[in-house]
């Protein structure tokens, strides 16, 4: 989930810097090869919608900036929770065995079990 918002920042950056670009680029078309032509639109309106353009995406980044910043956050969350959660577990197991050794086998756990904790093990390499 991390890496998507860090994409969707990156796709940002490089949609306002585009857009920086190509209005660079057409104020020197036109200062360069300025024609009247009848059928095409006028290149100073066309700057002006650029600009009202990279307005609007600014605004939108603006606006998924803080779900960012909180996807980040429950992102810790979560992983905080379940971290402690898979400790409490351990140590309840633990105790279990202790207690239960003359009566109970403690089993392995299953395949599955063991798939479930390497999956979760591997989207959490930073706990």
């Amino acid at each position: 989930m991390e890496a998507e918002v860090d994409k969707q920042e990156l796709m940002f950056q490089k949609a306002d810097s585009d857009l920086d670009y190509i209005q660079y680029r057409m104020e020197y078309e036109i200062k360069s090869n300025h024609h009247d032509s009848a059928g095409e639109k006028n290149p100073v309106t066309l700057i002006k919608e650029l600009s009202a353009i990279k307005s609007r995406y600014q605004t939108l980044y603006a606006r998924f900036k803080p779900v960012a910043i909180e996807q980040k956050e429950i992102k810790r969350c979560i992983y905080t929770t379940l971290n402690k959660t898979m400790t409490m577990i351990e140590e309840l197991r633990k105790q279990t065995d202790v207690e239960t050794r003359s009566c109970y086998i403690l089993l392995p756990l299953t395949e599955e079990e063991k798939t479930a904790t390497e999956q979760l093990k591997s989207h959490m390499p930073h706990l």
